[in-house]
């Protein structure tokens, strides 16, 4: 079992000639056409979602009673809807809902007059405007009379701009008895995706919860979900290409463009209708109700869970269910733009082709061979891409049920198992460089950091040290990394690390062997297994460790060293999962034995937001023996380097600039007014003004010395 791809092909061409030619009624708020192109022809790609890839699994069918009503707690409203509840009366037939923007419903919202809305307590509001506030009231009826009209309840729709997901819900959703639950399911889910984009675009999706697809097709035995999307052909690809490098937000958006390829692998880029518009094309919805496209088609695409399967529209979901909000978004992703040319007979890549790898530098666009989904051509193997001819090859590599990664767009499904898209997940990030923006925090701020060294025993294991700086908590997650590394040809790798956290008064608060297994003690209170996967950094190895953690202001020290003793090259990382709120990851420090070759100290920062930021980064050696350290770096030498591994920076002796890259100017002053001068002559430091993106500084021995050293990154703003 596993999941297909179809295309339908229509000949209905709309010819880019701007904004002015877009056919229907549909809002392209905050879109800009893109220059004159030649002309664009349409589809209808289909994808389909199926159990995990076992030939002997029998998918069992739904044994849900009619009279089995799910509770749900109503979602909170979006930029275009709101859930309306409401208490059941006894022996009501059903329920009449009035909404309107006046209290005295003196006019009604269009097609919220009295609406019949069946015998459900439930009913989600749709085509609304943000920061509008709305009122609700309802009545039930009997089979020959009306009661009074309920209390008038006003809800204000989500005031801010950004992506705005616009649902329809068809009869098999608001015919069934599970409406409410169904459709409060369907709007939690928008609500994560318009909190994570800002693109300032409305998506038309049509949900379905049937046992046939839109045209009417019955839907095979094993078959989860199936998707319709409208996608646009023949868009050239320097017009993609274009539009894409022109699109750049986000630090994600800046890595992957540097990875683009100077000439083209296709002649053209086949983008989803919604996808198109995140980067200003003229790429209009155009998907009727029975999955067909045309000029004046009002949807980019279809949502269809299969009703005969077993799914559950609440959470937590039991071990023999199916989390509907974990395949829904599946298939919203879908809809929004992941997909792969493979397996569809087009020549013709589609958006996130163009990020699809082997090995570093090596691109793999064939279902032959490993490929993964990097944005840094191919260092960094975010999530692999399925391969396996039974499931789609745009989803990711799935795992045996249970999975250890359960992520919404793996390619084969588990019951049991709910997960989510998230900023850090590899969905969020795919979305994020195929052409829609990741909100971004108003200011720069440093978001993920790590460190690498050779790890070893007592005083010389690995120690990571930072602080959480605002006036609330800051939600992270801490992770002890080894042998995932060898798959980066690092030699030597830590085989099973542990990892402490310690807070600034050295008091032990949380420790992790083996992330699949939660230790309580100290602020972990519970499993924290589900929330790791749903993370989107869920280390690769069973062996590896992790903590999340909710931490106050204050300083932390994460220690990570070998179990009984073992030693290797390991990877100490801080991840920032609630960025944007009201603190944030400030000054960074590790301290770990530098020795030469694979085994210096390398230290990764990620600076985030929508300017840049001013920090200095400095190489510690002899300042730590006044601490009791033995075997301190003599005369510690610092680089800095960018996303792409380009040199930007080089420093040997703080009082003693080198000019070159990123430095123009005598740095000593500076430093010394930074209030972060080094101690002893020998030390290294360098100040810099960072755009958002990825970096990392690197710390050796002059002359190929070894000993113990720290790397800092302190925020100067």
């Amino acid at each position: 079992m596993g999941s297909a791809s179809y295309i339908r092909v229509f000949g209905f061409i709309c010819v880019v000639l701007g904004l002015t030619g877009v056919p229907g009624n549909h809002s392209l708020s905050g879109e800009t056409a893109a220059p004159r192109a030649s002309r664009f022809g349409i589809e209808s790609f289909r994808h389909q979602t199926h159990a995990e890839s076992q030939p002997s699994l029998e998918l069992p069918t739904t044994n849900r009673s009619p009279s089995e009503i799910e509770t749900f707690l109503p979602p909170p409203p979006t930029r275009s809807c709101f859930m309306a509840t409401w208490p059941g009366v006894s022996g009501a037939k059903g329920y009449l809902l009035d909404v309107s923007t006046s209290s005295s419903f003196d006019s009604f919202v269009d097609g919220y007059h009295e609406l019949d809305v069946g015998n459900v307590t439930g009913r989600v509001v749709t085509g609304l405007n943000r920061g509008t506030t709305y009122y609700y009231r309802v009545r039930a009826y009997y089979e020959t009379a009306l009661t009074k009209y309920s209390e008038t309840i006003p809800i204000t729709t989500e005031p801010t701009t950004g992506l705005t997901i616009h649902p329809t819900f068809d009869n098999s959703i608001t015919g069934n008895p599970n409406a409410a639950a169904i459709q409060a399911m369907i709007n939690r889910a928008i609500g994560i995706y318009e909190s994570l984009f800002s693109d300032p675009i409305t998506i038309q999706i049509r949900f379905r919860y049937a046992t046939t697809g839109p045209d009417g097709i019955p839907l095979s035995h094993g078959l989860v979900s199936q998707s319709d999307t409208t996608v646009y052909t023949n868009v050239s690809w320097n017009t993609y290409i274009s539009a894409l490098r022109a699109d750049a937000r986000t630090s994600n958006d800046n890595i992957a463009n540097a990875s683009l390829p100077g000439n083209a692998l296709s002649p053209n880029i086949r983008p989803a209708s919604a996808n198109g518009r995140s980067l200003g094309l003229n790429t209009p919805p155009a998907m009727f109700a029975n999955g067909s496209v045309g000029q004046g088609g009002p949807y980019d695409g279809i949502v269809t869970l299969n009703s005969s399967k077993p799914f559950q529209f609440s959470r937590p979901v039991n071990g023999n269910s199916f989390d509907a909000q974990r395949i829904t978004e599946h298939e919203m992703d879908e809809v929004i733009g992941l997909a792969s040319r493979l397996g569809d007979n087009s020549s013709d890549l589609r958006p996130q082709d163009l990020f699809s790898w082997s090995s570093a530098g090596h691109r793999n666009i064939t279902s032959s061979g490993t490929r993964y989904f990097s944005i840094n051509s191919g260092m960094t193997n975010i999530v692999g891409f399925n391969q396996d001819p039974n499931g789609d090859f745009g989803d990711w590599l799935s795992e045996a049920c249970p999975q250890a990664h359960p992520y919404p767009q793996n390619a084969f499904s588990c019951v049991g198992q709910s997960s989510d898209i998230a900023a850090t997940s590899p969905e969020g990030i795919n979305l994020d460089v195929i052409g829609y923006d990741l909100t971004q925090p108003s200011q720069a701020s440093l978001s993920n950091i790590s460190t690498r060294s050779f790890v070893q025993t007592g005083e010389h294991v690995m120690i990571g040290g930072f602080i959480v700086q605002g006036s609330g908590p800051k939600r992270v997650i801490i992770r002890a990394i080894g042998p995932e590394l060898t798959q980066f040809g690092i030699p030597d790798a830590l085989a099973n690390p542990r990892l402490e956290l310690h807070n600034g008064s050295g008091t032990l608060i949380g420790t992790n062997d083996d992330w699949q297994t939660t230790i309580i003690g100290g602020i972990i209170t519970s499993n924290q297994v589900s929330d790791i996967q749903n993370s989107g950094h869920a280390p690769s190895a069973a062996t590896e460790s992790a903590i999340i953690a909710d931490l106050q202001p204050g300083n932390y020290t994460a220690v990570v060293r070998g179990v009984n003793n073992t030693v290797g090259v390991a990877l100490v990382e801080v991840y920032d999962l609630s960025s944007g709120e009201s603190s944030s990851l400030g000054n960074i420090s590790t301290r770990s034995f530098v020795q030469t070759g694979e085994h210096v100290m390398i230290g990764g920062f990620i600076i985030q937001g929508s300017g840049p930021k001013r920090v200095i980064i400095r190489a510690i050696g002899p300042e730590l023996t006044q601490y009791g350290i033995p075997d301190a770096l003599a005369n510690p030498r610092l680089e800095l380097h960018d996303g792409s591994g380009a040199l930007l920076a080089t420093n040997d002796d703080w009082q003693t600039t080198i000019i070159g890259g990123i430095i123009t100017g005598n740095q000593v002053s500076d430093i010394q007014n930074s209030g972060h001068a080094p101690t002893a002559a020998t030390e290294s430091a360098i100040i810099a003004d960072l755009p958002p993106g990825n970096y990392t500084a690197i710390q050796s021995g002059v002359n190929n010395t070894a000993g113990v050293g720290l790397v800092e990154l302190y925020d100067l703003n």
